[in-house]
């Protein structure tokens, strides 16, 4: 899919998704040309038995609707970067969230693999192109992709990689590895 400049603006969306601390506003931020919008909250003693910080006991907030950012690829093409609520309770926003996306990135974390299947549930279900990054946290156990995709029992056509969404570059080869397979998808479902 080739994009010329013209006097329509094209504008791609995406979502970062995943559990809860996965990393989510921090690929946001890590990432987005402009100060992102963030919807934190501090974590407080109503989600006492609701929020599982098991893994994230650092973890003091909490998104509660989006994060948002921006990157201008050029003149006339900028994508725009929307996170998930990564807690249950906030799920019912992922519909309007997900509307007219190209593709998702789901964020893993080895510590705690699990939280990633709801994300992974629902883009299946709604056929939304997705990969899997795997953000490798200090101190967090690491296995190869071949190991996480088998323990998430992706297709085989689904990337996985691994990142550190709090570097700039990394955060640019997790968007890039989903654009493109998004486009390669896209274009397989038009054949």
């Amino acid at each position: 899919m080739d994009f010329e400049p013209s006097d329509e603006p094209v504008a791609l969306k995406i979502l970062i998704a995943g559990g809860f601390g996965v990393g989510k506003t921090t690929l946001v931020g890590a990432i987005s040309e402009i100060r992102p919008l963030r919807t934190e909250e501090v974590l407080s003693d109503r989600g006492i038995g609701i929020d599982d910080v098991e893994g994230v006991e650092g973890k003091t907030t909490t998104t509660v609707a989006m994060d948002f950012g921006r990157i201008t690829i050029r003149e006339g093409l900028v994508v725009y970067l929307f996170g998930t609520p990564g807690q249950e309770r906030f799920w019912f926003m992922w519909d309007e969230l997900s509307y007219g996306a190209l593709g998702a990135v789901v964020l893993a974390d080895t510590r705690r693999l699990t939280d990633c299947f709801p994300s992974i549930d629902y883009f299946e279900q709604r056929g939304t192109p997705f990969i899997v990054a795997v953000n490798c946290f200090d101190g967090a156990d690491r296995y190869d992709t071949e190991e996480v995709r088998s323990a998430l029992d992706l297709d085989p056509d689904v990337p996985v990689l691994m990142c550190d969404v709090r570097r700039r570059a990394s955060a640019k080869t997790v968007l890039i590895t989903l654009v493109e397979h998004s486009l390669k998808v896209l274009t397989a479902n038009q054949a």
